[in-house]
């Protein structure tokens, strides 16, 4: 199960991090959002032991999601040593998601 990732816990799980992340950015009243949300779970089984899969409700985490200036959900940040390498916005097939994490491995 992908990780809940809030204000208060998003240093201790992301952080400098070793491991790289994938973020996703969402809203419970987001339509994209929960098309693009079994993709993110399915991804966070898949990839357990190699990267942290997170998702991060922008309504309740304001902090985070300005920090990184999203302005449209959903979207997706892939992060390594805790920097932006990536980014995906808007729905897309879930293999795009796997490729950009699989480059980061």
């Amino acid at each position: 199960m992908a990780l809940e990732i809030t204000d208060s816990n998003f240093e201790e799980l992301i952080g400098e991090s070793e491991k790289p992340a994938m973020l996703d950015f969402w809203a419970p009243w987001c339509g994209p959002c929960r098309m693009i949300a079994p993709y993110v779970e399915e991804m966070s089984k898949e990839f357990d032991e190699k990267a942290i899969i997170g998702k991060v409700d922008v309504d309740n985490n304001p902090e985070i999601a300005g920090k990184y200036g999203i302005r449209n959900i959903p979207t997706v940040l892939f992060i390594k040593s805790g920097k932006v390498v990536d980014k995906q916005v808007g729905l897309c097939p879930k293999q795009v998601l796997e490729n950009k994490l699989i480059a980061l491995l």
